[in-house]
């Protein structure tokens, strides 16, 4: 099976097609999924922007609307996480994961799916000390506080996923675990990003959580993205342990290592993106202690059994089937012939496909839950940080929205090995 990985998307889908459409001609091969490890910008219209957290004058609607809206269709299944410039309000409507548009899947702010026989799970967002053990408070139209928490990773999604116990062949996350560099050439890294050094010095540049994930999991490829740099590592777990090889890409612009092609030997296709069966007993028995304030959630609490949970989808997934629930569009679509349209939706959506798939599992929708949130977003004086940005918390330079006048076919490099 090839593989395309990508970094940081910005939205900028038309030119990374393009790109690998061009690779598949130059090598008379076919690829067979994209993966994108965050700042995907999946922007709808032109509500959506006020969602997303980049400086009023970086905010365009770019190519992903096309695809939302049928006008174009994704030549490959893609895949993608959550970054930090993200239209965070449709995120959360797709919290479990879902499409985003035809042939493009949101793994959910935490997820696992199969592809194939390939079992690829993500994390979504970046770390931040400050809201780790903060449940998920933040709703639709987000403040100028909430609108940069929303995506700070959270202790409950990582829980989740460190319940998985059965091998992940491919991970992503967005920002690098913790202590990555360790691994791989980071002389070489700050030669071109010197003011990385004191970070790796004082071992703060990366995601905590991540690297707790990392050390769980132990999957053979763990692709990230967000500091627009390409770095590979090769991480040894243990004596004759297994390796998990280790890749970081940079942005979409011409010149730069945005894309790689991998290859994994997996079963024939054809291929196609299907519901996980222990990811989602893990979401059905975890699901009662979703932290929707900023109190920390009480793992203590959990009432199934996962034995049971595990058995109850298993059941259900043989009477259903295990591929997601089809696409719906739940707001309208960007046009450009028209002026912004009164009738974009705001505030909290329910996506048809998150109620299908809760009530699949049998579970309440909470995701408009806002008996105690509210008053938090509001008030968040004693959750967010004031005063200047820290380099190291979230904020890389948004220089990458210039308008593409050329694709980045040459930016494409094969390697069967990453490491």
């Amino acid at each position: 099976m090839k593989i395309a990985v990508e970094g940081c998307m910005h939205g900028d889908l038309d030119n990374v097609y393009r790109a690998l459409q061009h690779y598949e001609t130059l090598h008379n091969t076919k690829i067979d999924l994209l993966l994108c490890c965050g700042d995907f910008q999946a922007v709808r219209n032109e509500k959506d922007l006020e969602s997303l957290n980049v400086p009023p004058k970086y905010r365009a609607m770019n190519s992903f609307w096309k695809y939302y809206s049928g006008e174009e269709l994704a030549p490959y299944p893609t895949i993608f996480i959550g970054g930090n410039h993200e239209a965070s309000n449709y995120l959360w409507e797709l919290y479990y994961g879902g499409w985003a548009a035809p042939n493009i899947y949101f793994l959910g702010f935490a997820g696992v799916v199969k592809f194939g026989n390939l079992r690829i799970g993500g994390l979504s967002g970046i770390y931040h000390a400050r809201h780790y053990h903060l449940g998920h408070f933040e709703r639709p139209p987000y403040n100028e506080n909430s609108i940069r928490s929303v995506y700070h990773v959270r202790e409950y999604d990582v829980h989740k996923l460190m319940q998985v116990e059965e091998p992940i062949d491919i991970f992503l996350s967005h920002d690098w675990p913790l202590g990555i560099t360790d691994c791989g050439d980071w002389r070489k890294l700050v030669r071109f990003k010197p003011y990385f050094e004191k970070e790796i010095q004082e071992r703060t540049l990366g995601n905590k959580a991540a690297a707790q994930l990392l050390e769980k999991l132990k999957p053979p490829y763990w692709f990230s993205a967000h500091l627009h740099c390409k770095f590979a590592a090769c991480v040894q777990h243990g004596d004759g342990g297994p390796v998990t090889n280790f890749l970081a890409l940079d942005k979409c612009l011409p010149g730069r290592k945005f894309l790689q092609i991998i290859e994994i030997e997996s079963e024939s296709g054809p291929y196609e993106i299907q519901y996980d069966e222990e990811w989602l007993a893990i979401t059905r028995r975890l699901n009662s202690i979703f932290p929707l304030t900023n109190a920390r959630a009480n793992f203590g609490s959990v009432g199934l059994n996962m034995q049971d949970c595990r058995q109850w989808v298993k059941t259900r997934l043989q009477a259903r089937g295990a591929k997601p629930f089809e696409f719906a569009r739940a707001v309208p679509c960007f046009d450009p012939s028209k002026p912004v349209s009164s009738g974009s939706a705001c505030g909290n959506i329910r996506n048809p496909q998150t109620e299908s798939f809760l009530q699949f599992l049998e579970l309440p929708y909470l995701l408009d839950n806002m008996s105690q949130s509210s008053a938090v977003s509001e008030s968040p004086v004693s959750l967010i940080h004031e005063g200047a940005i820290d380099h190291d918390s979230e904020e890389i330079p948004i220089d990458d929205v210039d308008e593409l006048e050329e694709t980045a076919e040459d930016d494409v490099e094969t390697e069967n090995e990453i490491v």
